[in-house]
């Protein structure tokens, strides 16, 4: 029998950085593939948090949670997002928006959403969240994750 892991490898997928603040105002945040629309009316998303993340607890007690759609030449962040011991807002990719979400600097797209539901799912939770604001930016090329490493898109021919 094959390991789940490397089953679930060959799903390519985007990828996003989730992030919330405490409530202290401080940034937190983790580099998620698990990210989809769920309703169009009202706009909802779903975004899963590993229970093992440092930023459980702050995603766990959230209100409000911001989605970043990374392009391609996000790489590099969202690897450093995706490590524990990182420090993930250091760096000047980040930026603070008109609501006091932090999402990340010139992504593909980003929303800002209140959370509606959370729902516990083995090692995860799920947030389910309303959108209350939403970010599009320039045409780009997305970041795509296929067999643990990052990949591009071709156009179907």
């Amino acid at each position: 029998m094959c390991d789940f892991k490397d089953v679930m490898a060959r799903f390519p997928t985007g990828v996003t950085i989730a992030t919330t603040c405490d409530e202290g105002g401080s940034p937190h945040g983790l580099t998620v593939s698990s990210f989809c629309p769920v309703s169009l009316d009202p706009p909802l998303v779903l975004v899963c948090v590993a229970k093992s993340a440092t930023s459980y607890p702050v995603f766990a007690q959230t209100e409000e949670f911001a989605v970043s759609i990374l392009r391609e030449n996000h790489a590099e962040l969202a690897l450093r997002c995706a490590n524990s011991g990182a420090r993930k807002f250091g760096g000047g990719e980040f930026v603070r928006t008109a609501r006091g979400g932090v999402v990340v600097d010139n992504p593909l797209a980003a929303i800002e959403c209140r959370v509606d539901q959370v729902h516990d799912a083995g090692d995860h939770i799920i947030l389910v969240g309303q959108v209350v604001d939403q970010f599009l930016s320039d045409a780009g090329s997305p970041a795509v994750y296929f067999q643990r490493q990052f990949a591009a898109l071709s156009s179907a021919q």
